[in-house]
């Protein structure tokens, strides 16, 4: 099995066309029109989907989903390269069709969903004619589904919702809600009677469902398959995301430097200062030690499977918090007072970092489920001393040498000599 660090010409032509795009267009039209994605006034719509036919043109649109699912099929590799660059712009994803949570809810009714199912909602999403929300934590349950409670019971023709859900993303704004129930996944269009959307959070939502009745058909894959679903979404989703988060730390290590280089303490230029230098080089070596896991992992799934790859994929979601809240952290402390304000992005990475430790599952269940699953290949040592306890390994070593010493006199008188000698510095 192959492993190359290089990119092939014609799709390292892709990416430097998506930089260029990105940088000239995506990112102008974020200041100028923010949220031009789902702004209804026709000229903006207009112009959106100007720009979104040239990445259509590119073959770049919802990247994310595998050729057999109608997508361009590119694999986590070249789709983690592809968002390391989509990362670094807040309105990219969208731009390009590929914006959480919509890709996972896209991805899994693409894999899952009925061609009924596909015409109705899929299509829709992919042309962003609707968005949708992930309805899956809950308040007391977190993120572990063997601790939810909200349910779905068949009635006739329809199914009837009971429960409660918590950090919904974007849930407000939502045309459809992927609810997670313990019996199954459901499509719940947002404005179905029942669906009671809390005050507060504004953006993460707390939504309760209160005898909320979809028909029978918008039951999402198999009955009692939702845990399946789930992983589905999740798994190529983090590699996506942890990209996105590198293209976010490089953002702040770039600014970083030029700060460094740009102001001056104690008669020198902060570049100067050691403790300025440990941080710069700290943040260079964590981003590219998580760079090349989260690669390597992305690999990794090209060439076997999600699953083969699962004890990698969680470990590079925490590992990617850790990284943002580091780089961020020392981002911020080199631009000093600028840095702690709204007015560059590193305010909100710093904030955004514990956020992207607790969404999708918490870092300490991930770190559990890593420890778990690479102690299943160690077992424990017989007797009292570990495997590389020094005397026993001697005693061991001295027996398999023991026909080599019996055959060469000159190669035993060697090692007799050499036996006394370390017995005398052992004293």
């Amino acid at each position: 099995m192959a492993w190359d660090f290089s990119t092939e010409p014609d799709f390292q032509a892709k990416l430097e066309w998506v930089d260029r795009f990105c940088r000239e267009k995506v990112e102008p039209l974020e200041y100028v029109l923010p949220y031009a994605v789902r702004n209804r006034d026709p000229a903006v719509r207009g112009y959106v989907r100007e720009l979104q036919q040239e990445v259509k043109d590119q073959g770049l649109w919802a990247l994310f989903l595998d050729e057999n699912l109608g997508g361009p099929g590119f694999g986590q590799l070249k789709l983690g390269l592809l968002n390391e660059i989509i990362g670094r712009y807040p309105s990219a994803p969208q731009m390009f069709g590929a914006a959480a949570p919509d890709t996972g809810n896209m991805e899994i009714l693409a894999a899952y969903g009925t061609e009924e199912q596909k015409a109705r909602w899929l299509t829709p999403l992919l042309n962003q004619d609707m968005f949708s929300a992930y309805s899956m934590t809950e308040p007391q349950g977190g993120s572990d589904p063997n601790l939810f409670k909200t349910h779905a019971l068949r009635d006739g023709d329809e199914w009837v919702i009971n429960g409660e859900k918590w950090f919904t993303s974007a849930g407000r704004v939502a045309d459809l809600l992927f609810v997670m129930c313990i019996n199954g996944m459901f499509v719940v269009p947002r404005k179905t009677p029942g669906v009671e959307i809390m005050p507060e959070p504004r953006n993460h939502n707390h939504i309760v469902y209160r005898d909320v009745r979809v028909p029978a058909d918008h039951l999402l894959g198999p009955e009692n398959g939702a845990k399946v679903l789930a992983q589905r979404r999740l798994g190529g989703g983090r590699i996506h995301h942890a990209m996105r988060t590198i293209a976010q730390c490089k953002l702040a290590f770039d600014m970083m430097c030029e700060r460094a280089l740009s102001r001056e303490s104690h008669g020198k230029i902060i570049a100067d200062h050691q403790m300025v230098q440990e941080k710069i080089a700290d943040s260079y070596a964590s981003i590219r030690m998580l760079r090349l896991f989260v690669l390597e992992t992305a690999w990794k799934i090209d060439n076997t499977s999600t699953a083969e790859a699962r004890t990698d994929i969680a470990a590079v979601k925490y590992t990617m918090a850790k990284v943002l809240r580091e780089v961020s952290f020392n981002a911020l402390h080199i631009l000093g007072s600028l840095g702690t304000t709204d007015l560059t992005p590193l305010q909100a990475m710093y904030a955004a970092a514990p956020t992207m430790g607790i969404a999708d599952g918490v870092d300490e269940v991930h770190k559990a489920t890593v420890a778990r699953r690479v102690l299943k290949d160690y077992r424990p040592h017989d007797g009292y001393w570990p495997t590389e306890y020094f005397p026993a390994k001697r005693e061991a070593a001295w027996k398999t040498m023991q026909p080599v010493l019996a055959a060469r006199p000159d190669l035993a008188q060697a090692a007799d000599s050499m036996q006394k000698y370390m017995a005398s510095t052992r004293h």
